[in-house]
């Protein structure tokens, strides 16, 4: 699984969101973007992370960040999740897990003691330019808010 540092360009994407909408990285140019990758819609972990996130955002949006979640659910389930929890934040469906992977997202897990592929919690802060500011791979739900809120305090 090959990782990405701070200063690696971020890869591109285009996924649809929980409302069909296509949302790419270029549509964020110019701008600070918060990342996050969980592993599935309505989880308890992802809930966690979801709505810490949501309570976040307007800090987020003073400081000139923008937020998205991905997972590999479908727009319909990120929808259902979105509601259910008022997220309001774009939640985008990468069904194929083609840009976790390509985040070093995506690899092998375990959970009750069997070992599978499947989203590693992380997050990526990227600059403006489209840049990784930070990423913070197996990341625990609590964390995502708090590690961002810090590298964003710090001088770059």
């Amino acid at each position: 699984m090959a990782t990405l540092k701070p200063g690696d360009a971020a890869p591109s994407f285009d996924l649809l969101d929980q409302n069909g909408v296509s949302v790419r990285l270029s549509d964020y140019a110019g701008r600070k973007l918060l990342i996050y990758f969980y592993p599935k819609a309505d989880t308890p972990g992802c809930t966690v992370q979801s709505n810490a996130v949501r309570d976040a955002r307007e800090d987020f949006s003073k400081l000139g960040v923008d937020v998205l979640g991905i997972s590999p659910d479908r727009p319909e389930d990120q929808a259902a999740f979105d509601r259910k929890f008022g997220l309001s934040f774009p939640l985008l469906a990468d069904t194929d897990h083609a840009v976790a992977d390509a985040y070093g997202a995506w690899g092998e897990r375990s959970f009750a003691g069997k070992s599978f592929q499947g989203i590693i919690r992380s997050s990526f802060l990227i600059d403006a330019n489209g840049r990784i500011e930070q990423a913070w791979y197996n990341v625990k739900p609590k964390a995502t808010v708090p590690n961002a809120l810090e590298a964003i305090a710090l001088p770059a």
